[in-house]
């Protein structure tokens, strides 16, 4: 019998969301929302036209393809990922669209090698997983050129919140953030950003913070993510948290968030935090 041996970084992950085709359509929908904010704290980074960029964590390739538009055709991007559905998803996209400047590779981005280093490395909701995430930031720096950018973009649950109370997105948002909290995930991962990048050595970050927010126009769409999001951590929100099946009955809580909604709630997103420094250059 083969014996298998995880990475510190597999030993160290406290991932718990599935690679369903469920879970990666929501993955999908949730870009559509966060991307512009993401490209925004990338672009404050300095991630431009021509760049070679490592993406970790990419999952279906959210990120990574959100980045080859940036770099442009004479950049490259690389997206890695430990899970072997992500990968899959991510591969059928990119031959889905014939976008030429990426690719893809699977396992995990300490433990890889690359043929030449990278102008920066990114990644988003990758740290809030991570039994030490200063130490897996202080791993992958290793695949950067002196002067390179290290960016990520991770979240702050304490940020959800609404007004006038919408009771259902809330007791929503306090079910994913329990179970996260139960399961070992950082929920607050963003403001916890400048302390791990100065505890892997690298320069003190600069941050810049949006958030989602929306009533009748975009209220219900975000509303429906949470619900999803509950969807994929079922057995979590579940274990130990005092709901039953009967708490949790996926239709009739977006139908209560989006009634909330029409009554004149206002619902406000979990912060959406971004660091970025660079290494010093040679």
């Amino acid at each position: 019998m083969e014996i298998k041996h995880k990475s510190a970084a597999e030993e160290d992950s406290a991932y718990i969301l599935v690679h369903s085709d469920r879970e990666l359509r929501r993955l999908q929908d949730q870009a559509e929302i966060i991307n512009p904010i993401t490209r925004r704290i990338l672009s404050a980074a300095g991630i431009k036209p021509g760049m070679r960029v490592l993406d970790v964590g990419c999952g279906g390739g959210d990120v990574t393809f959100l980045v080859s538009e940036m770099v442009g055709r004479a950049g490259h991007v690389v997206g890695v990922d430990r899970a072997p559905a992500a990968i899959a998803a991510a591969e059928r996209r990119l031959g889905d669209h014939g976008i030429k400047n990426v690719s893809f590779r699977k396992g995990d981005a300490i433990a890889l090698s690359f043929d030449e280093p990278f102008d920066a490395v990114v990644g988003r909701y990758v740290l809030m997983f991570q039994a030490d995430p200063a130490a897996m930031l202080r791993s992958v720096a290793q695949h950067l050129r002196p002067g390179g950018i290290m960016a990520f973009h991770e979240p702050d649950w304490d940020g959800c919140r609404s007004n006038p109370p919408a009771p259902t997105y809330d007791r929503c948002c306090r079910w994913i953030v329990d179970a996260f909290h139960r399961s070992g995930i950082e929920a607050n991962m963003g403001n916890k950003l400048d302390s791990a990048f100065r505890r892997a050595g690298l320069a003190a970050p600069s941050m810049h913070l949006e958030s989602v927010v929306g009533g009748a126009k975009g209220g219900p769409e975000w509303g429906h993510l949470m619900v999803e999001l509950i969807v994929t951590m079922l057995p979590e929100v579940r274990s130990n948290g005092g709901q039953t099946a009967g708490d949790v009955v996926i239709g009739s809580m977006e139908e209560h968030i989006a009634r909330e909604i029409e009554d004149g709630a206002v619902i406000v997103g979990r912060s959406e935090v971004g660091a970025w420094s660079r290494l010093p250059k040679a």
